[in-house]
């Protein structure tokens, strides 16, 4: 395969290397190491907590209503669902982010999702950011809200005020939220990267929850992101839609996508000191993007391996298509066809899945110059069926992460997608989840 292959494989050696300690050195000559059990507030100056607060259902060691808080100001900057329904917490925080492009807190609640439901929804909303503005003692227009879970009802805002009461925040919240968020997640998803480019060392951290109605150009999905780097807001912006569209953006579980799904980024530059801000273009500016893209592809792989019902992760890689754009819509389509899932979930070596969806992407494809394969065993090669291993063929499906490639042979852009299989265990779980 070509320079996507390689790309590809030196992000999964990242992940290799993960609580080693050790250093990678990339081209722009910073180094990144993953912080062994890091967090969100694994940043200087970032505090997290949460509580139970009687949104969801009570179960043992459940919690429903988390913050994340920065000690000082932070640039702050946001990627939202493209569903033309948009939740409340997403048109609050949409407005305030336009407004200011600054945020010290977020608070999250996860059991209603505060979506479609009209005038009051926002109410509760902006009544949210002002109760916890008011516990943090920083001004509302400092706060953005988020939501998570069920669709068409209102939030409990007599459960949320004494959940606000209740909070205690602190260096080490950061595991605590990571769990709270979660709906039908089985595995919290976080991961901290210490960044080091020349004298000047910093942090990026995130977290996440997701593992239904996933589907590119963002899911049921939240994911914040903190770093003590002090960055342009608009380079804050723009780092962060790259990072997304690499990652996040490449997910895909269900083909749904949500009413409530948010990436946030705060900077508060507090382990700069007097070494000025990080703008576009500089060296620090590359190593920053290189951090923040880590941060987010770990936190995509978790959330497709974390899919409702899912027993192994697929991860797509396209290579030689004409163009970025058809690389993409390939790789995603592929990882989210149905037939493709299914045959995964069965060890069902059936290629011809494969490039059936890629051929239906819209994508440009010659298959007379197309090659399949799944991990490194070559099914179909220039328009020619191959003979193959059908049993080995299956065991590369049966492992936990399964790779699935196509080379186009029809240009230099490559990309690369993620999913998992389709189990008896995600029929379950939508069938019966306000049940």
């Amino acid at each position: 395969m070509g320079k996507g292959r390689y790309y590809s494989s030196m992000i999964s050696l990242c992940y290799a290397y993960r609580g080693c300690g050790i250093f990678l050195i990339m081209q722009n000559k910073a180094n990144f190491e993953i912080i062994k059990d890091g967090g969100i507030t694994s940043p200087k100056g970032f505090a997290a907590g949460a509580v139970y607060a009687g949104i969801k259902k009570q179960s043992q060691g459940v919690m429903d209503l988390a913050v994340l808080y920065s000690e000082a100001d932070s640039a702050a900057a946001g990627v939202f669902t493209t569903n033309k329904v948009k939740a409340a917490p997403v048109l609050f925080d949409q407005q305030n982010l336009k407004k200011t492009g600054k945020a010290r807190a977020i608070i999250i609640n996860a059991g209603v999702a505060n979506a479609c439901t009209g005038k009051q929804g926002m109410e509760n909303a902006v009544l949210t950011a002002e109760l916890l503005a008011k516990k943090l003692k920083i001004e509302p227009e400092e706060v953005l809200v988020a939501s998570t879970g069920v669709i068409g009802v209102q939030l409990p805002m007599d459960k949320i005020e004494d959940g606000i009461e209740q909070i205690k925040i602190s260096r080490s919240g950061g595991h605590i939220l990571a769990k709270a968020i979660m709906t039908t997640d089985r595995k919290p998803k976080e991961i901290a990267i210490k960044v080091k480019s020349g004298n000047t060392e910093f942090t990026v951290a995130g977290v996440a929850k997701g593992a239904g109605m996933i589907h590119p150009n963002m899911a049921t999905m939240l994911c914040f992101l903190a770093t003590d780097a002090r960055i342009e807001g608009k380079f804050l912006k723009s780092a962060l839609k790259k990072a997304i569209d690499l990652s996040i953006n490449l997910v895909t579980v269900d083909g749904d996508t949500s009413t409530n799904d948010t990436a946030i980024i705060l900077g508060n530059g507090m382990a700069m000191g007097d070494k000025g801000v990080i703008e576009q273009g500089s060296r620090l500016a590359e190593a920053f993007q290189e951090g923040l893209n880590r941060v987010c592809l770990h936190l995509a792989r978790s959330i497709a391996r974390d899919g409702e019902g899912a027993t192994r992760m697929i991860e797509v890689f396209v290579d030689g298509a004409v163009s970025q754009d058809d690389a993409r819509l390939a790789a995603r389509i592929i990882a989210n066809s149905p037939l493709v899932k299914t045959a995964v979930h069965g060890c069902d070596p059936n290629w011809g899945r494969i490039i059936c969806a890629a051929g239906r992407s819209g994508a440009e494809l010659d298959p007379e110059k197309a090659d399949v394969y799944i991990d490194d065993i070559c099914l179909f090669k220039s328009g020619t069926p191959l003979p193959f291993d059908k049993k080995a063929a299956a065991d590369k499906l049966g492992g936990p992460e399964v790779s699935l490639r196509m080379d186009f042979h029809l240009g230099k852009a490559s990309a690369t997608a993620w999913g998992c299989d389709l189990s008896k265990e995600y029929v379950t779980i939508n069938a019966e989840y306000t049940t």
